[in-house]
């Protein structure tokens, strides 16, 4: 059984979860020194360039190589990296670096290698999926060597312009001149080296010595640090529970069946964590059933949403409010009531009215052509995701729409969602902690040509986030909560609930933002 749950990574969809818990256990004040920190992951991260690796996955293993110019905090808010102060503008940031940064190969970090990292992904030839989410458009990287400044600027303001570098991993020596090395090893500035790839099994990283530039100024030489950290691949729940009881894996995050068993194991710390919001969101190209707003209501209408939600999270989650990671910059309530109730007859008596009308076998048929919708989910959700799907697809089925189910791994998800377009309806969690972030992927250019996979046109979004833009941080917020109210209330996204996971941890202490383990603060601690 695949590991259940309903956060699924789906690319650029799925990027970070901002979320921060913790667990630990072993002996307080007894630190195990040189040991090897071993992390259940869920899934295989697939490439490794940090400006093409979008997922989750592939995030979680990066940040063990690499640093930001800053972090976000525990709170949500920026704290040193590469840079140990910045001066932010309406429309530009810059960024006085620390003068001690090198790479893993020895050589000097400088301003114009910290540029060429945001002019590389700002060029729409290099085809980065950061470009538009992470990346603004048209954003321009200028370096100051001498005076040890990057500045980055943008056409026009950017709300969260400091915000959005908390997740652009920079790249630095070899892999600067040549990108080729990056897809299966490493070029950082991080705390750990990569030196082991298994794919599909484990990723194996040593620690790097002279690192003082952590979050914070954060080292990784601490009492407790491990001196190599492994990333075990571990698909099964199941497994990874048994190998973190018997101590095989040092931290391991749980949001399936076997959740309540390791919640109940003794000798364990644990942390029930906030991640994201499962949402589904429908095509709306020009030639999908999809595109009317008539039928996406009766479709949502048809569902259930308290009972989507305890399906697909085994009941572990909680009623969505914003599709913005928590802590999100701008808390508000976005859901509630901006949604068409459950009522089965109401979505019938809608796509009769849209023309849809029942065939012989009940499915509803117009201009000769069936209701047939494609609902496309990654493997990654585990068996709760899949008994959601086939909730939906029995739901939507007695409304007379015929569902297929279409499971895909989270790179062929990634493929479908957003280049062959091959999916009507889509069930995932897009994972990003700011507002401004969410643009490229719910306006502008449609997919493949760009970022927008549903082909969404949202005209009220479009106006509100073009005035939110204009205001930085949090005097913005009020636009871009109304803004995301735009999008549901239009259904163009059904967000369902909020998931929760469980981190637990044995024999080792640390702190996580969604998959992410956050290296400086691993402790390894010794056994009772």
């Amino acid at each position: 059984m695949k590991r259940a749950g309903a956060v699924a990574a789906v690319g650029v969809l799925g990027l970070l979860a901002a979320a921060c818990g913790s667990s630990s256990s072993g002996e307080a004040g007894k630190p195990a020194e040189n040991s090897t920190f071993t992390y259940a992951m869920v899934s295989d991260p697939g490439a490794l360039d940090p400006a093409t690796a979008a997922s989750g996955f592939a995030n979680a293993t990066l940040y063990f190589a690499y640093d930001t110019l800053v972090h976000a905090g525990e709170d949500g808010k920026s704290v040193s990296g590469l840079a140990e102060k910045w001066d932010v503008k309406p429309d530009s940031v810059t960024f006085t670096l620390r003068k001690d940064v090198t790479c893993a190969d020895g050589s000097k970090v400088t301003p114009v290698d910290v540029a060429a990292n945001f002019t590389y992904i700002a060029d729409p030839a290099s085809k980065s999926p950061l470009l538009g989410i992470i990346v603004p458009a048209g954003l321009k990287a200028a370096a100051d060597d001498a005076a040890g400044t990057v500045t980055l600027s943008t056409p026009q303001p950017h709300s969260f312009i400091l915000e959005s570098t908390h997740n652009v991993f920079i790249v630095c020596g070899k892999g600067l001149k040549d990108r080729s090395v990056l897809a299966k090893g490493t070029s950082g500035t991080g705390p750990y080296v990569l030196n082991e790839v298994v794919s599909g099994d484990r990723y194996t990283f040593t620690r790097r010595e002279g690192y003082t530039w952590g979050p914070g100024g954060m080292t990784n030489t601490e009492p407790g640090q491990p001196g190599k950290v492994v990333l075990k691949i571990v698909s099964n729940e199941q497994t990874a529970a048994n190998l973190l009881f018997s101590g095989a894996v040092n931290l391991g995050v749980f949001f399936g069946p076997d959740r309540p068993r390791v919640e109940a194991a003794p000798g364990l710390a644990k942390d029930t964590v906030p991640i994201a919001v499962e949402q589904i969101y429908f095509h709306q190209g020009v030639d999908r059933p999809t595109k009317e707003l008539t039928v996406r209501k009766a479709l949502v209408q048809a569902l259930n949403m308290e009972e989507l939600g305890r399906i697909t999270t085994s009941g572990t989650g909680r009623p969505p409010k914003s599709l913005i990671m928590h802590p999100g910059p701008c808390p508000g309530d976005n859901v509630s009531g901006a949604l068409p109730a459950y009522d089965v007859a109401a979505a019938t008596a809608a796509l009769d009215s849209a023309g849809w009308k029942a065939g012989p076998d009940g499915i509803r048929v117009k201009d000769g052509k069936k209701l047939t919708l494609r609902l496309a989910f990654s493997t990654a959700s585990g068996s709760g995701g899949q008994a959601g799907v086939e909730y939906i697809a029995d739901a939507w089925r007695k409304v007379g729409v015929d569902t297929q189910i279409n499971a895909q791994s989270t790179i062929k998800m990634n493929e479908t969602m957003t280049v062959t377009g091959n999916w009507d309806v889509g069930l995932f969690g897009i994972g990003l902690p700011l507002p401004s972030q969410f643009v490229g992927l719910f306006s502008g250019t449609p997919a493949p040509k760009g970022g927008n996979f549903a082909h969404l046109a949202n005209e009220r979004y479009d106006r509100l986030v073009a005035e939110a833009a204009k205001l930085p941080g949090e005097p913005g917020c009020a636009k871009w909560n109304e803004a995301e109210r735009a999008l549901v209330e239009n259904v163009d996204v059904y967000p369902f609930v909020g998931t929760t996971w469980l981190t637990a941890g044995k024999n080792a202490t640390a702190k996580t933002q969604g998959f992410l383990v956050i290296p400086s603060s691993i402790r390894m601690t010794k056994g009772s």
